[in-house]
């Protein structure tokens, strides 16, 4: 019977433990979410800022962007050409010589017309929370409008801002991509709990820092990183 009911206080308690922790995970995602959707302006309501700063996601072995990366440098496009910024900043992947979302991205706006000096890139831009230190710390950006899907837009505005930037946010869902949404969304309250430590609390450096290289001057000097 001791035995028994000491299995059951142990139950209990991490029943507890666990309705605490969940609690808490929603509360953080809860006010990230908030935060972040208040700053998110249609395209046509998004004011001038010093950069539009687009946020990678896959690249194909060959170098064609995903659909909703694809997505992503469109609408960037589109705002670069209602004249928002006189700069764009692209910020993914580019940790191995065999994966590069940033020169996949320079090469999707080239294509469209965007000279290469108006477009930056940011090789380390490993996470969400490194690609907006970066963006403050190494190009100087102050002022800017983040470009992804929505489900991701609201966690990347509430960065920006903890970290000191005027952020907005202009969603880039320019379709339905399927089943895999309920996958991405679900990660999303994990992502968020952890970007609110890192934004608020911890506010560790990005894995690589470095010289400025001033968003204001010319994109091609970030074409040989």
């Amino acid at each position: 019977m001791l035995l028994k009911k000491r299995l059951k206080q142990i139950v209990i308690g991490m029943i507890s433990v666990l309705f605490i922790i969940s609690t808490y995970a929603l509360i953080i995602n809860y006010k990230v979410e908030s935060v972040g959707k208040k700053y998110i302006v249609s395209s046509a309501e998004a004011p001038m800022v010093d950069a539009i700063l687009v946020l990678g996601a896959y690249v194909f072995p060959s170098g064609t962007v995903s659909t909703m990366l694809n997505d992503r440098l469109t609408v960037g496009y589109e705002l670069y050409e209602q004249e928002k910024a006189p700069k764009l900043l692209v910020s993914g992947d580019h940790g191995r010589k065999d994966y590069d979302e940033v020169n996949s991205m320079k090469n999707f706006l080239k294509a469209k017309g965007v000279p290469g000096k108006d477009v930056f890139m940011d090789h380390a831009g490993f996470s969400t929370y490194e690609s907006m230190y970066r963006a403050r710390d190494i190009f100087k950006v102050r002022k800017v409008i983040i470009v992804t899907q929505e489900y991701h837009l609201k966690r990347a505005v509430f960065v920006a801002r903890a970290l000191g930037l005027e952020a907005y946010g202009v969603a880039s869902d320019k379709r339905d991509y399927g089943q895999v949404m309920g996958m991405y969304q679900l990660r999303e309250i994990a992502a968020r709990n952890k970007d609110f430590l890192w934004a608020k609390i911890i506010k560790p450096k990005p894995t690589y820092l470095g010289d400025a290289i001033p968003v204001f001057g010319d994109g091609k000097a970030t074409d040989d990183q």
